[in-house]
């Protein structure tokens, strides 16, 4: 892996790719943040695009989770009407769609929207919409995950709302928000309502907080997916030699197959790694970890799939073959049937990499 030869942006970004873990309230345009503020009189820390995607970047980059997530004060504040929510919704499917992506799951909590007197119904039926509109006539695929904060203790009732909305358009539930302090057992009940319900969840831990929230999030939670997970490289060791030695939960997290959400570029931002080339993506790939690449909030970090991908192509050398591997990761592990999965890697995925190869030769 890491040999092939440099790749020239446009070619990353033509290459099909796969997104598991993306926020919708964290990829707002910086454009579409000064219209919507505009029009409820929402105050704004900046009043021109540059300026506001400047001061979205810098806050996102202060090396804690706590602080990153200040920033989310300003794109939930200006998605508090139907229409709003509508709007923000199809832009992502839109822009998603045009960095290259073929098949996407992306995550918001309804309950941040509900300020101005909508339901979580509402809120949801109009992002719903807004992703249909947005991704219809483009080769993306895009479902819904439903978040509940882990910092709030309605969360049965956000799981509640994920499965009655589960045969238009929603897969999967979540947890996110502060990871210390809140941990995933808190939720419990909605964990194990899903269970019952055969329904599939992910949930956020080993972004700020250690091997502890990813053990409760996998034993006592059930999670089929880990949001980020970077922290389980806390419970590998590494001797003099070089050699890497697994602890009990890391061989298990691996031996699973337990797929972990890695968004490098936001890692670096929350503090969780200190640059690309030093992310633990490159070793956890080694050890043979089911990883996938994602963009966490495009917004924030400032980042696309494309742009993730050209960040592991500089920093690790891999090329087409290497991000064929990482996509075919995420459509495997997708919350799509099995059979829906496997047509996106067969005709979409698999088809698409061969031919760029093919251009590349």
């Amino acid at each position: 892996m890491g040999t092939e030869a440099a790749l020239h942006p446009e070619t990353i970004r033509r290459a099909p790719k796969v997104l598991l873990h993306d926020h919708l309230d964290g990829g707002l345009r910086p454009a579409t943040v000064l219209d919507l503020a505009d029009a409820v009189g929402h105050a704004l820390p900046a009043d021109d695009e540059a300026s506001l995607a400047s001061w979205f970047h810098r806050g996102a980059d202060r090396l804690d989770l706590g602080l990153y997530l200040e920033t989310f004060e300003h794109t939930v504040g200006v998605m508090q009407t139907p229409e709003a929510c509508y709007r923000v919704a199809a832009e992502c499917a839109r822009d998603l769609a045009d960095d290259g992506c073929v098949y996407a799951e992306i995550r918001f909590a309804p309950a941040l929207h509900t300020e101005q007197g909508m339901a979580i119904d509402e809120v949801l039926e109009a992002v719903l919409a807004g992703f249909a509109d947005g991704s219809a006539g483009t080769p993306l695929t895009v479902r819904t995950l439903v978040t509940a904060m882990r910092t709030s203790t309605d969360s049965l009732e956000v799981a509640e709302l994920a499965v009655r909305y589960r045969d238009r358009g929603v897969v999967g539930f979540d947890i996110a928000g502060r990871e210390a302090g809140y941990p995933p057992t808190l939720h419990l009940a909605a964990f194990q309502y899903l269970q019952r319900e055969n329904f599939h969840f992910t949930i956020h831990a080993g972004e700020a907080f250690g091997p502890a929230s990813i053990w409760e999030a996998v034993q006592y939670c059930g999670a089929e997916r880990l949001g980020h997970g970077v922290r389980i490289v806390d419970d590998i060791t590494t001797d003099a030699d070089g050699d890497a030695h697994l602890g009990r939960l890391a061989s298990f997290v691996r031996d699973r197959r337990i797929p972990l959400e890695l968004c490098p570029t936001s890692n670096v931002h929350t503090g969780a790694a200190a640059d690309i080339a030093s992310h633990p993506i490159g070793e956890l790939r080694r050890l043979g970890f089911r990883v996938t690449v994602n963009t966490d909030n495009r917004l924030m970090s400032d980042v696309s799939m494309t742009t993730e991908m050209e960040a592991l192509h500089e920093a690790f050398g891999w090329g087409l073959t290497d991000m064929r591997w990482l996509t075919i990761n995420s459509m495997k592990s997708a919350f799509l049937p099995f059979d829906e999965r496997l047509a996106i890697i067969e005709d979409v995925v698999k088809t698409g990499y061969a031919d760029l190869m093919e251009e590349t030769r």
